[in-house]
């Protein structure tokens, strides 16, 4: 199964809607299936005395209420009409995630096909109620969040309806250590719920989305902007184009390596075994109708014989014909 990669283009357009265009081309030849956005009204989201998170006035440099900064940082609705239309002419699908219910409504009648759930939203039961109502499927980030406040979420999601929920671990910090990542919470998610699991990714560098695919992530969100060194608090911890293929290079080449778990050999081994694995030879000359021994015989590499796992059958066999030595022995 192809695993989604998500380019989180996030609020790195920084309020201007050709970066935002210029997010989703990059996001196209990086190769990432899905380029998502963040839709809000800002005075329907937040009060106006919030303090920046820590990484926020780290990342940006300055100090200001939340509130001012996503003001400064809001797409409209018309421009968000302008980049989905955009996407749809260079053939990469376009997201959003919406933080509240009219910008929602937007997203949906717009034509996502599908809707994310922020980890801001983890327990924000009529919001996650409203969510389920709208019956697409749903891709719910768990930062934040302790199992309970998963399985309240979940909840909450099917009572308004969903059908259709899978489940990004995610761990909210801009950037994000290592020691803090925690990836086999993501193992601990699926085991839980049985749902669909991923990750959304918020470490510096492309080894740990990486790793999640080779612990079964079906979904990979990774922030995604032009240039790190961009004014905005999200830059610092996302990839640029050049990082984010490599990243998706590797995510394609595991998923080739992963297979599907059977234990057989390749086409090309085959071919190759043929004149690796020993075979059963003659040791010395050996006459028709002598019963072999295993002082009649060894194994070596040979264009001819028998597979040497038949060793125990060809010992106390009849020789069909006369072998000479380094003959390979059929039976």
């Amino acid at each position: 199964m192809k695993t989604l990669i998500i380019a989180e283009a996030g609020v790195n357009h920084n309020g201007d809607v050709n970066i935002a265009k210029k997010l989703c081309l990059e996001a196209k030849e990086a190769g990432a299936d899905v380029v998502k956005f963040q839709t809000w009204i800002t005075e329907q989201i937040i009060t106006r005395e919030v303090k920046q998170a820590e990484y926020q006035s780290e990342n940006t440099g300055v100090s200001q209420s939340q509130f001012d900064m996503l003001k400064q940082l809001e797409l409209t609705f018309d421009e968000f009409k302008q980049v989905k239309q955009y996407c749809d002419e260079i053939g990469i699908i376009f997201a959003s995630t919406a933080d509240e219910r009219d910008s929602l409504d937007f997203l949906v009648e717009l034509g996502i096909p599908f809707i994310k759930i922020g980890s801001g939203e983890i327990g924000n039961i009529p919001y996650l109620r409203y969510v389920g109502s709208k019956g697409l499927p749903i891709i719910l980030s768990t930062g934040m969040s302790t199992l309970a406040d998963v399985e309240m979420s979940i909840s909450a999601l099917r009572e308004g309806g969903a059908k259709d929920i899978s489940i990004l671990h995610c761990t909210t910090n801009y950037p994000c250590p290592y020691d803090t990542v925690n990836l086999n919470a993501m193992q601990t998610l699926e085991r839980a719920f049985g749902l669909q699991v991923g990750y959304s990714d918020h470490t510096i560098g492309i080894e740990i989305p990486i790793a999640a695919v080779t612990m079964g992530a079906r979904i990979i969100e990774k922030h995604f902007t032009l240039d790190k060194n961009m004014d905005g608090p999200d830059h610092l911890a996302s990839t640029e184009p050049e990082e984010f293929k490599r990243m998706v290079d590797a995510i394609r080449n595991v998923e080739a390596a992963l297979g599907s778990g059977v234990k057989n050999p390749s086409g090309s081994e085959k071919n190759i075994s043929k004149v690796i694995l020993k075979k059963i030879v003659a040791k010395r000359n050996i006459q028709a109708g002598c019963v072999i021994s295993e002082e009649d015989i060894c194994t070596k590499r040979s264009e001819d014989g028998i597979s040497a796992k038949y060793w125990d059958i060809v010992v106390g066999s009849k020789a069909i014909r006369d072998f000479s030595v380094e003959e390979g022995i059929i039976i």
